[in-house]
């Protein structure tokens, strides 16, 4: 998917199709970010000392998207991916024998998960799962947070596209 291939959302939706138009645009544009880079690219991090990367963010998303969907909104016995209690961070860690094929099947099976979790659900919905907060959060806080999840994490996606290969967009 390119950046002009990424759908708007509704400017007159309800509530709900409004959140799930948001939330879409910014699974979009994370995978348009990453569009057309082979792995060495895609693991490059953007300014040193960090070493953050495309890869890195693709896999914190599928993590994020679990804990929240199914874990937290589901109640699902769903343990991290791509971190530990060791390495909170993991997901960010990439080394040279991750691929981007598998951190994006992994991250879409979690997005069709997280479809999947809150389909059935209304906003007003609480979790059913245990957040490590102990607070109780309801579908519409949960994607509301993970539109703020990604639209943080795509600004990075942005300049680290553009520290890669000079592609810039919107």
């Amino acid at each position: 998917m390119t950046i002009s291939e990424i759908p708007s959302p509704s400017t007159t939706a309800d509530e709900r199709a409004m959140l799930e138009g948001w939330l879409e645009q910014h699974r979009a544009t994370l995978a348009a970010k990453c569009a057309g880079l082979d792995d060495a690219r895609l693991r490059e991090a953007s300014v040193p000392p960090s070493d953050l990367t495309l890869m890195g963010l693709v896999r914190h998303m599928a993590d994020v998207e679990r804990g929240w969907f199914r874990r937290v909104l589901a109640g699902e016995d769903a343990p991290p991916i791509h971190y530990s209690d060791d390495d909170l961070d993991g997901d960010f860690r990439v080394t040279e024998q991750d691929t981007f094929a598998d951190a994006f099947a992994t991250w879409q099976h979690e997005i069709e998960r997280a479809r999947e979790a809150a389909a059935s659900r209304s906003l007003d919905d609480l979790n059913r799962g245990a957040h490590r907060s102990g607070d109780d959060f309801n579908l519409r806080w949960i994607m509301t947070h993970m539109i703020e999840e990604y639209a943080r994490h795509n600004g990075h996606a942005d300049l680290i596209r553009e520290s890669i290969d000079g592609v810039t967009s919107d």
